[in-house]
């Protein structure tokens, strides 16, 4: 089994970062799917088919933050029960959790499926790439449950303080999906929907995977003889905790959709240059995620312990290491983002969506800074249980970016839109930063706890 680290003990920069790296890696396979998809679909089928993917990547990020933003947490309760070592109650969080993936996965690709066209037409996708379109976004609804079943087993998995395993299943599943994108799309000619088959595919395999370990490893992860009986207070409690969390997540994401039909009205080349230097920007956010969520769990097990000081050493700990790498980031970002453009589009028959996305990797690239220290904030007191004031910055992230994208585009055009990025990230971090040095946060442990207590 790899190894669990306690992150009530010992150095906590330390802890903070064995438990970031393996995580980060993972996170950068996750994110590896739709990079070798858009990298093997610009390539070999053309700019148009990579806008045709690109035209679905607000939509699937959607799906992608509600599903980890549910199931996070859910991971809140988890380390926080973890970090009091009551681990029936732990065993109830994850029994909940089963229970509310099952009803998600339904709804969510029921709901998908039938309405992906609709959404597509309403987002102002080109008529030129709208079945193709259509027809990626269905088939990545139909592995709505596998992406459900990998999250939640490894956010359980890291609410133990272990980010190894989950990373090697990413990697297993992250080669399974180049293989078959290279089988499905240049072997068998199917496109861009060989391109999606070859996703969820990929995201079956890393779901038995973990389940496979979780099983078989119950005994050490104190899950032997986890009942399969309804526990009303603890579903409440993970929806309490949870919904705000994928609530934030989703309001980015529902921004996001605003402004990609913004974006669509720009023309087929201006999608298909968000594309691809969207698929940067994703990587980079992972990076800059597995370090916040990092602390997230960190947060969890030391306020469920009790140690309020240790989290704030935490964090002073994260904002040095955040900064370093965010800063690092910006610097290779703009020395070789024509380069990294060109691993998705040809110079050739693309130079003007080239052009489009140098700009906008050149003003991220600052923007990464004010993303990190936000992300930091935010994921301490998320840990800590304080899940409503990172939903309220969610929601003025979301409303910022919508209301200064379709302002900034009047005076500076498309780069308007990149603009209003940093902006929202910096409104956004106000609301964290002012909750933590308000101290309201850590009060916000699960109530189980407190009941198990009293």
């Amino acid at each position: 089994m790899a190894k669990t680290i306690d992150m009530t003990r010992g150095s906590a920069s330390k802890s903070i970062i064995l438990f970031a790296l393996p995580m980060l890696i993972g996170n950068i396979f996750q994110q590896l799917y739709n990079v070798v998809d858009s990298t093997v679909v610009g390539k070999f089928v053309g700019a148009e088919a990579l806008a045709a993917v690109g035209a679905t990547s607000s939509c699937s990020m959607l799906l992608l933050t509600l599903v980890n933003g549910l199931a996070a947490g859910a991971g809140i309760i988890i380390a926080q029960c973890i970090g009091a070592r009551d681990f029936r109650q732990m065993r109830n969080a994850v029994t909940a959790l089963i229970y509310i993936d099952i009803v998600m996965g339904i709804v969510i690709t029921i709901t998908g499926t039938l309405l992906a066209e609709p959404i597509l037409r309403l987002m102002n996708t080109p008529e030129e790439i709208i079945g193709d379109s259509v027809t990626y976004m269905k088939i990545n609804f139909a592995g709505t449950i596998g992406l459900l079943a990998y999250n939640s087993g490894a956010v359980i998995l890291r609410s133990f303080g272990d980010s190894k395993t989950s990373l090697y299943i990413l990697i297993l599943s992250s080669l399974v999906n180049v293989v078959l994108d290279l089988l499905f799309v240049l072997g068998f000619g199917m496109g861009v929907a060989g391109a999606a088959y070859a996703t969820v595919i990929a995201t079956f395999v890393s779901a038995a995977a973990c389940i496979g370990y979780l099983y078989f490893r119950r005994h050490i992860l104190f899950l032997d003889g986890m009942e399969l009986k309804f526990d009303v207070a603890m579903f409440k409690e993970i929806v309490k905790t949870g919904i705000p969390s994928g609530l934030q997540s989703s309001m980015i994401s529902i921004g996001n959709m605003c402004v990609q039909g913004l974006i669509n009205s720009f023309g087929t080349m201006t999608v298909a240059a968000y594309t691809a230097a969207g698929k940067i920007d994703s990587v980079v956010i992972q990076i800059v995620m597995s370090i916040a969520m990092s602390l997230s769990v960190y947060s969890g097990q030391n306020v469920g312990a009790g140690n309020i000081e240790r989290v704030r050493i935490g964090l002073r700990g994260t904002l040095k290491i955040m900064l370093t790498v965010c800063v690092s980031i910006a610097v290779l970002i703009l020395i070789f983002k024509r380069q990294l453009l060109g691993i998705f589009l040809s110079e050739s028959d693309a130079a003007e969506a080239i052009n489009i996305g140098c700009t906008y990797l050149s003003i991220m690239g600052i923007a990464y800074i004010i993303c990190g220290v936000m992300q930091s904030f935010q994921n301490l007191i998320k840990g800590a249980g304080d899940v409503n004031a990172a939903m309220a910055a969610g929601f003025v992230e979301l409303s910022t970016r919508v209301a200064a994208s379709y302002l900034l585009v009047h005076f500076f055009g498309v780069t308007g839109l990149w603009l209003a990025i940093p902006v929202s990230w910096g409104s956004a971090c106000l609301i964290p930063l002012l909750r933590y040095m308000s101290g309201k946060w850590i009060n916000k442990r699960a109530a189980v706890l407190k009941t198990a207590e009293g």
